[in-house]
């Protein structure tokens, strides 16, 4: 399929967003916008000055300006207004449905109270449903620079919002911080019925991985890229056909990969792994989703099948209940009969 005509397959494809952190979707005109309205002091005098900040090429240096830019964050209308803002975006990219990060830690260390964070997120993926027709779950992720005592502070301050969360993720600065030393935040979390995320094996080595299965209990596995490396561990993972969320542009902004041209998602294709595309965090990435899968498509030549396989897989790994995740396969299924 020509190159045009697959990017126009892609723009109508419905699709799942099931890796995204939303304080990574505030764009550089929304935090210009919310730090006036909060009269919070950046160090930035335009909305150009903040973007040409966004230009970092490893986890930690993003990971730095990551947290200043959620210091503009705080009312719950800021929550609301940014998640708003994401699935309008989202939508335009047929996303019609997204499971998205949150990181309390990151607003109750400066002083917010978790109820600002969670209301009004939530209350902006309820816009989102009414308004676009985006359904939306909320995943709590632990900051894994902290200890695990600050962890289960989180999940226990979060306890009167567990109705409305349905995971907890890890995230945060990889290397060193092992799954491992969160083992027991993440017993308790699944004995309260909560769904199970990390990243592994991003920047972390493949025995990252290995832990996030063995002692995490993961439901899925956000990144994965390094499992490439162990012969084993790509067995393991296209046996129990455990869902990785891979983002692409994130991957090749923070130089795990030098050109997308030499990305994995092809192989990890051939070898069976049930992969997602995502955006990650798409305002200091460079790309949403639809970026994401066109860019992909170009650099390492996906096909139309290939293309659909990864939307359907999108669907098939989220926590939707399974009557609502067969509807959204059949939309694929019936779009790709159909174009």
């Amino acid at each position: 399929m020509a190159e045009t005509q697959l990017s126009t397959y892609i723009a109508g494809l419905p699709k799942a967003e099931l890796h995204l952190h939303i304080e990574g979707s505030l764009e550089p005109e929304q935090m210009f916008e919310f730090a006036q309205r909060n009269k919070v002091a950046i160090p930035f005098d335009s909305v150009e000055a903040v973007r040409a900040a966004y230009d970092f090429s490893n986890l930690q240096d993003f990971l730095d300006i990551y947290y200043a830019g959620a210091n503009v964050l705080q009312t719950e209308a800021d929550f609301h207004d940014m998640a708003l803002a994401y699935f309008r975006r989202a939508a335009a990219d047929n996303v019609r449905h997204a499971e998205i990060f949150f990181d309390p830690q990151t607003h109750t260390d400066r002083g917010l109270p978790f109820a600002v964070a969670a209301d009004g997120l939530l209350a902006g993926m309820k816009t989102a449903e009414a308004e676009l027709g985006v359904s939306s779950s909320l995943i709590l992720c632990f900051l894994r620079h902290l200890d695990e005592g600050a962890a289960f502070d989180t999940l226990k301050a979060a306890e009167p919002w567990l109705d409305r969360i349905i995971g907890v993720g890890l995230d945060s600065s990889e290397v060193g911080h092992p799954p491992s030393k969160f083992q027991r935040v993440f017993d308790r979390a699944g004995q309260m019925g909560l769904k199970r995320v990390a990243h592994a094996g991003e920047e972390g080595p493949p025995q990252y991985v290995r832990e996030a299965l063995d002692l995490l209990h993961i439901d899925r596995m956000d990144h994965g890229n390094r499992s490439m490396e162990d012969e084993a561990l790509i067995e393991r993972l296209a046996a129990n056909q455990m869902t990785l969320t891979v983002c692409p542009l994130s991957n090749l902004k923070l130089c795990v990969v030098h050109d997308l041209k030499d990305h994995p998602v092809p192989e990890m294709l051939r070898r069976g792994l049930h992969i997602t595309l995502n955006s990650d965090d798409p305002a200091y990435f460079g790309g949403y989703v639809n970026q994401n899968y066109t860019q992909l498509a170009e650099a390492v030549g996906l096909t139309r099948d290939q293309v659909t396989r990864l939307a359907r897989n999108s669907f098939e790994g989220s926590f939707l209940p399974d009557d609502q995740k067969a509807a959204r396969i059949a939309e694929v299924e019936a779009y790709a009969a159909a174009t």
